[in-house]
């Protein structure tokens, strides 16, 4: 550990200031409460939306309810890291909560799918700036030698919702209906609420010790409409992959223009040599691109393999996502330990790595059509290398970059994070789209699409080690 980090650590003890000491303790619950409940909502979707498509109709549709939401969170993660910049994290914070909670509200009303479609779209956007404003604060109101840790706590509130969301989801749709999956939501998100409107002096004050941000208002602005245009472009390239077929149509020319309007505009919202591999901060962005892309794409699809290919039921794939879940934790606490500080580079080529080997697993147990239960191995063993891997970017990312412009910095972070996602799920639904024939019969299509993930997992350990400046 540098010098600066042992005297933060020293004077952090003297006056109680650790994680969970007097000067931290509140921020830090309410941190948590915020991402558990985002984290509980995501896991629960996962394992209630095979029976949402059946219901409504559009099983050919299951990738878009979830790329949706991402399209939306990414206009939202834009917004706030501007809406941080100049006003700082608390306002953020509340609209993103209560659009959480009305976005999940519209979701357990809807009767068609367009209308489910509505609401995931608003909470994507809550998601998003609540997301964003959540760095922000861990950025400005902690120490640097606590934000591993902050990170740690942060992936592990996604253990309990990793463990009891999808099984409690899938109770929950399978005994009542798959509508209260989405409105029992609503009540931890107002807690949640609750406890950022008690504690908002303390986020005002993080904000207040801080410069203004080297972006002004022309940057902003211009900031502002590129990420309507990267959320424009996003839908319109999901509306054109979600039912793919080999032909040329309207929705096939729109799903190009989409991708298109992606490509240009993710450069300029992202720091310059991004997507060129450029040294340092650059690197970790791509870092963050490649991770979710392959593992959401991949874990996405999961349940819907499970229930229409091997026979489970909700519950039991909920089960697995759950047990899976338990290695991205595991690799979050890992990284948290002051033994890594200096080599988190390292981190991220070993998070890169070890998600190869994991989906690999995936593909290998869904071709050979293993008895299904085996997969909760390969599952856990890329999720340790997503939590290596995205904690330790995390913490790169805001020790690269001065407090000023932590807003813009996080807003990169996640909009990489999301973007990532998107594209991941909107091309296996494109493959998806293109080789589904019907339940039972669909194992080529998945194994086809985790291929294609597990390749992309290891241009990860390629932008890894590009970090280091």
């Amino acid at each position: 550990m540098s010098t600066r980090g042992l005297a933060e650590t020293g004077v952090e003890q003297r006056r109680g200031g650790g994680l969970f000491g007097s000067e931290f303790a509140a921020l830090t619950f309410a941190i948590v409460a915020l991402i558990t409940v985002i984290a509980f909502e995501s896991m629960a979707v996962s394992t209630a939306m095979p029976e949402v498509a059946v219901e409504l109709d559009a099983v050919r549709s299951y990738g878009l309810a979830f790329s949706v939401m991402l399209t939306t969170q990414l206009l939202g993660i834009v917004l706030a890291g501007v809406w941080c910049d100049r006003s700082g994290a608390l306002p953020s914070l509340l609209a993103g909560q209560l659009l959480f909670a009305v976005g999940c509200g519209l979701c357990g009303g809807a009767t068609e799918f367009s209308v489910f479609l509505a609401g995931r779209a608003v909470a994507g956007l809550g998601a998003g700036l609540t997301f964003v404003a959540g760095f922000v604060v861990i950025g400005r109101a902690y120490p640097e030698a606590l934000r591993p840790k902050v990170f740690s706590v942060l992936s592990a509130a996604w253990v309990l919702p990793s463990l009891v969301g999808p099984v409690l989801a899938g109770w929950v749709a399978s005994t009542w209906s798959w509508r209260w999956v989405f409105w029992m939501v609503v009540a931890p998100v107002a807690v949640a609420l609750v406890v950022l409107v008690v504690r908002r002096g303390q986020i005002r004050a993080a904000d207040a010790g801080v410069e203004p941000s080297s972006r002004d208002h022309r940057a902003h602005v211009r900031a502002a409409w590129l990420g309507l245009g990267i959320a424009v472009s996003a839908g319109a390239m999901q509306w054109g992959t979600h039912e793919l077929e080999l032909e040329w149509s309207p929705r096939t020319i729109g799903g190009l223009l989409g991708l298109l309007g992606v490509v240009l505009c993710a450069p300029r919202l992202l720091p310059a040599g991004t997507f060129t591999l450029r040294r340092g901060l650059p690197s970790v962005m791509l870092s963050r691109f490649f991770l979710p892309c392959a593992f959401f794409g991949t874990i996405t699809y999961i349940p819907l393999m499970l229930t229409g290919e091997r026979g489970l039921t909700l519950a039991q794939a909920g089960s697995l996502l759950a047990i899976g879940s338990i290695g991205w934790s595991l690799g979050s606490w890992v990284q948290g330990r002051d033994t890594f500080a200096g080599r988190r580079d390292r981190l991220v080529v070993l998070g890169g790595a070890t998600l190869a080997v994991g989906l690999a697993g995936v593909v290998l147990v869904t071709w050979a059509g293993w008895w299904p239960w085996l997969l909760a191995l390969p599952l856990a063993v890329a999720g340790l290398g997503m939590g290596l891997g995205t904690a330790s970017l995390s913490v790169l990312a805001l020790s690269l970059t001065a407090p000023a412009d932590h807003g813009s910095a996080s807003s990169s972070l996640q909009l990489s994070d999301v973007l990532g996602s998107v594209i991941g799920i909107a091309a296996t639904g494109a493959v998806f789209a293109a080789l589904h024939t019907r339940a039972g019969e669909d194992v080529p299509a998945f194994v086809a699409m985790w291929c294609g993930t597990a390749v992309v997992a290891t241009l990860v350990v390629m932008a890894g080690r590009r970090i280091r400046t």
